[in-house]
Parts: structure tokens; C-alpha cells; sequence
């Protein structure tokens, strides 16, 4: 693996970093390494003193991950699952197989099917508005279709509805 900061030479130095509760790391070349103040302050004692040492901080950081990273905003999906909060919307393209699950399980759906906001985007592409007329006609044409394949109890709903519509 290269140096994440040269890209020359071999990385040997592995950082981890929790800054404001964000976490990183990197990969370091020894020259890069020494650079930005990261030495081996414990070499001078030996091998069990920083094994000592370094099993005091195992709980405090998390392992070196090899966890999927969103191209768009770096996110992983650990840090979706402990945050409840998606990086970007290419985070539902990156994890979907992991997402849609907790999506249907929460919320029933995995598509919208509530209102639009009032963005401009949403009006451009929202088609015009159908005439009183015409939902009459969609909903007689919706009728047929449940009456076809005998779906009573909808049938009756949309019935009421172009009942209460044309009165």
C-alpha cells in the first residue's frame, strides 16, 4: 500500500484520529509520518511496554476498517447505522442492500408516496393538474379494472368516491 499523503513510497504507519467525534485514518510513509509529528515515542522500551499500552486504547478506537465509502461523500455504512443519518442521496445507490430493508421495515415503503415539496425542481417535473373530469375518468377506468379482477372491496372505495366527485 502507497503512502496516502506522498503516494511514493510504501506506507508503514497506520494513524487514527477522532476529531470532534469524527473518525479517520490513514496510511503514512515513516518520512510523511515523522512530517506530521507521528513517531514511535515507545520505541526506547521495548515491545511490551507498547503492548501494554496499546491494549488501553483497543476499546477507544474502532478497528482499521475495509468498509464500502460512498464515492460522493465518504460515508460508510457503520456510520449511517450509528448516526440514523444518510451522507448524501448516492448513499441510497451505494448501500441499497443494506438501506431498503430498515426502510421497509420503519416506514412500510421503500418508495415515496406522500406529498412533493413545494421546491421548484418538484414543480418543473411534476406533470400539469388533471381536470375534475378527467380523475372522474381515471377512477371509472380504475373501477373496471377492479371489477375485472374482483377486487370488490376497492372497487366499492373508488364507487364512493366518483359518487361523492360527481355529486
Amino acid at each position: 500500500m502507497k503512502c496516502q499523503k506522498c503516494g511514493a513510497d510504501n506506507a508503514n504507519t497506520h494513524v487514527k484520529t477522532i476529531i470532534n467525534g469524527e473518525f479517520r485514518e490513514y496510511d503514512l510513509c515513516s518520512e510523511c509520518a515523522r512530517k506530521l509529528g507521528y513517531t514511535n515515542a515507545f520505541a526506547d522500551f521495548g515491545s511490551d511496554f507498547s503492548g501494554l499500552l496499546g491494549s488501553f486504547f483497543t476499546n477507544v478506537l474502532p478497528a482499521r476498517t475495509q468498509a464500502t465509502r460512498c464515492e460522493f461523500c465518504g460515508s460508510t455504512y457503520p456510520e449511517i447505522a450509528k448516526t440514523g443519518r444518510v451522507g448524501c442521496a448516492h448513499c441510497y445507490e451505494v448501500f441499497a442492500d443494506r438501506l431498503y430493508p430498515s426502510i421497509r421495515r420503519m416506514h412500510g415503503n421503500t418508495t415515496h408516496c406522500g406529498k412533493n415539496s413545494g421546491r421548484q425542481e418538484a414543480k418543473e417535473t411534476k406533470p400539469a393538474e388533471m381536470t375534475k373530469e378527467e380523475k372522474i375518468a381515471d377512477m371509472k377506468r380504475q373501477l373496471d379494472e377492479a371489477v375485472r379482477k374482483q377486487n370488490f372491496e376497492r372497487a366499492a372505495e373508488l364507487r364512493d368516491s366518483i359518487k361523492e366527485m360527481e355529486g
